[in-house]
Order: structure tokens, then C-alpha cells, then sequence
């Protein structure tokens, strides 16, 4: 019986492991999609995100669409991740999922790319938050882009997120108002253990994993770029 048990009881050890395991290889490579998505999208000429909205942005969060997303239950469900800006550079990512809302109506498949930016402290903690409603909990607009769109940013930086979708190559502002923003728990909790906080991850407090360090030198280096230039 006991050896029974003890059977058992490593086989679900076993499964638990395998399970987490695969959880973190899914982290890792969204952590490297995002950072190839940010590239590709700030190298496009004169198509990028705009300089104004670098400097002050305060969180990046960024949905790769040919990593993870799809219809489930005649919605769309996509995960990605996102790092806020810290006293000593960008965070630790924070593992995220959206779903629902007009999402479904416009990305239009599994090959289209998400990029949310969070403009102000209230968009920031709608972020920390279980879960919000994107245009409910936080007002949403349709980014502009350019390197230089300074007329169009001011008319745009009321809005507490700044939303863009890439798809077949072409990047531009879209709503997003309606979809749903949660966290991802189990991916976290893959990437850095069970009783991580998000709050500490996205305050700078939890070590950078090796896997998004190419990611945060990215954006590092583009907010830097925007700051010279500026």
C-alpha cells in the first residue's frame, strides 16, 4: 500500500513538474517573440512608435500573435506580456492575457501582433489589477504612429492607453475598447516561482530573467534613442 502511494505520489510530482516546466518554456518564448515584435515594429521606417510617447510612457505590454492566440469558445484569447519603466531601467516582465471585446473583429487571425501602451498611474494600476475592461476601467485610444507625430500625440494623450495591432506587416493604432486584460498567474509563477508578487515584478524589485534581458535592452535602447533625440 505504501509503496502503492509512493508511486503515486511521484507521478504527480512528476506531471506537476512537466507541467511547470512547459508553462516557463511558453514564457520564454513569448519573452523572445516580444522582443522580435518590438524590433521589427520601431525599425520600420518612419512606422514606428512615436518619440513623445516613449518618453513618458510608463508600461509596455506586448501581445505576439503567432506565439499563443486563438478562438476559444467563438472568442479570442491571446497572451503576452508586460515591463514597466523603474528608477534603475524596465522591470521584470509581468506574464498577461487579453480576450474578448472587438478584439476578435479586428485582429482577424492568429498572425496579428498587439502593442498596448500605458500612459499614466491610473492605467499602471489597471494593469496590477486581477483583471479590467479595456475603455470601462481604463480609457483606451487608437495610437498614433511615427517618429514624429507630435500633433496627433497631443490629441491622443488623454486616453490612459495608447493600443496598436500589426497584421500582414502593417502597423497602426486600433481600439481595443471592450477586451479584456487579466494576469497570468501561471506564467509568472513559472518564470519566478509560486508566491511571486506582480507588484514587486513590475516595481523592479524581482531579478530580470536571462530570457528578457534582449527584450528590455530593446526598449531600453529606443527610450533612450527618443530621450537623445528629444
Amino acid at each position: 500500500m505504501l509503496k502503492r502511494i509512493l508511486i503515486v505520489t511521484t507521478l504527480g510530482l512528476l506531471v506537476i513538474l512537466n507541467a511547470v516546466a512547459s508553462d516557463r518554456e511558453d514564457d520564454v518564448k513569448r519573452t523572445q517573440k516580444a522582443a522580435q515584435v518590438f524590433k521589427e515594429i520601431m525599425n520600420t521606417p518612419d512606422r514606428g512608435i512615436p518619440q513623445e510617447l516613449l518618453e513618458s510612457v510608463k508600461c509596455i505590454a506586448i501581445i505576439p500573435g503567432d506565439v499563443k492566440f486563438a478562438f476559444i469558445f467563438g472568442g479570442n484569447y491571446g497572451r503576452g506580456l508586460a515591463t514597466c519603466r523603474t528608477g534603475h531601467g524596465w522591470s521584470a516582465p509581468m506574464f498577461v492575457a487579453i480576450e474578448g471585446g472587438s478584439v476578435g473583429y479586428q485582429i482577424g487571425g492568429s498572425s496579428t501582433d498587439l502593442v498596448m501602451l500605458f500612459m499614466n498611474d491610473h492605467a499602471l494600476q489597471s494593469l496590477l489589477s486581477d483583471k479590467f475592461k479595456i475603455g470601462a476601467d481604463a480609457s483606451v485610444a487608437a495610437g498614433p504612429v511615427g517618429r514624429h507625430a507630435a500633433a496627433d500625440t497631443d490629441a491622443k494623450m488623454k486616453a490612459e492607453i495608447l493600443s496598436y495591432s500589426r497584421a500582414k506587416g502593417v502597423f497602426a493604432g486600433v481600439s481595443l475598447d471592450g477586451a479584456v486584460v487579466q494576469a497570468d498567474k501561471s506564467g509568472d509563477e513559472a518564470m519566478y516561482g509560486e508566491h511571486v508578487d506582480r507588484h514587486e515584478i513590475l516595481s523592479g524589485k524581482v531579478a530580470v530573467p536571462e530570457s528578457a534581458r534582449p527584450l528590455l535592452h530593446e526598449i531600453g535602447e529606443y527610450v533612450h534613442e527618443a530621450k537623445v533625440k528629444s
